[in-house]
């Protein structure tokens, strides 16, 4: 094989919104480094299960839900 074609795998520490934090490999960064997230399952709804509701800035959701309410079926 050829030398030098990996990245290094290094430890990082990834800081979730709520300031918790854990060790884990990766080749971001190098060793050392911090990968700090915006948004992490603890709060985001896709793994919460919340049901929050679109916030319609503009009209957005309402012209969609206009222009496609043809495709939807209740």
């Amino acid at each position: 094989m050829k030398a030098d074609t990996h990245p290094n795998y290094d430890f990082i520490t990834i800081v979730m919104t709520n300031g918790t934090s854990y060790r884990t490999r990766s080749t971001m960064g190098g060793a050392g480094k911090s990968l700090s997230l915006d948004i992490d399952p603890s709060v985001h709804p896709a793994w919460t299960g919340s049901t929050n509701t679109l916030l319609d800035r503009g009209g957005r959701v309402a012209r969609f839900n206009d222009k496609f309410a043809g495709f939807i079926t209740k």
